[in-house]
């Protein structure tokens, strides 16, 4: 894998990898999910996680990088107004990142190389933002 440079701006193909989930602990920011039973864990954590970038033209690269993981807490509960429902969810989002830019292998002439996916530095249960995440429904 050749590094290029880490480069702030966006890049399509970034959905995929910002829906992977893993982040640091609130109590205890930067502690490993390894570490814990994933059955149980409750909360956000970075979390390893290796994926194939691929993009037209290229051949396939596979990536290890680190990813927000974990599960938020979340309820409904009924009401008797329009829209009879009150909810409170939350997803393990990304809280802050830092940009990684790879060549891909086997590209045809005249088609870029550079492939640029997130690297988790931490994650927090929040709103799920449409810009970096895909989300079921918008808050």
């Amino acid at each position: 894998m050749t590094l290029l440079s880490r480069q702030p701006q966006r890049r399509s193909g970034l959905a995929l990898s910002w829906l992977l989930l893993s982040c640091c602990l609130q109590a205890n920011p930067c502690k490993r999910v390894s570490a814990v039973n994933l059955r149980s864990f409750i909360g956000c954590a970075v979390r390893e996680f290796t994926f194939l970038a691929k993009k037209p033209g290229c051949g396939g690269m596979h990536i290890t990088t680190d990813a927000c993981w974990g599960r938020c807490e979340t309820w409904e509960k009924p009401v008797l107004e329009f829209p009879f429902i009150e909810s409170f969810q939350r997803v393990c989002t990304y809280n802050k990142t830092r940009l990684v830019t790879v060549k891909l292998p086997k590209c045809r002439p005249h088609v870029d190389p550079t492939y640029t996916y997130p690297v988790a530095l931490r994650c927090d249960c929040g709103v799920c933002l449409t810009s970096t995440t895909e989300c079921i429904a918008s808050v």
